[in-house]
């Protein structure tokens, strides 16, 4: 291979290089533009974390406190829980 051959080769392989660099960046672009909407959604619940750590201790004690009280929540829980999902299957088959 001669010298000429040599710097060709090696100009096209930084050309390749540069395309594939170009490549990236518009695909992570793109990734971070389909992704911003749940990364929002973690950084709520980053922030949220304080107030979710409170509010379970709270709800520790009113449920040693009041247990009946509870049950009667998360079986009402549960079943809007249940009838949202029947809703959505049944909007989603038509």
């Amino acid at each position: 291979m001669s010298r000429r051959e040599r710097e060709q080769r090696i100009h096209d392989l930084l050309g390749d290089i540069q395309q594939q660099r170009l490549d990236l960046s518009a695909a992570r672009r793109d990734w971070l533009q389909h992704t911003a909407h749940y990364d929002r959604g973690w950084h709520t619940f980053i922030n949220l974390r304080r107030y979710l750590a409170i509010g379970s201790g709270v709800l520790a004690i009113w449920s040693v406190r009041s247990p009946s009280l509870m049950l009667r929540w998360a079986k009402r829980g549960f079943g809007v829980w249940s009838t949202w999902r029947m809703i959505k299957s049944t909007l989603n088959q038509r």
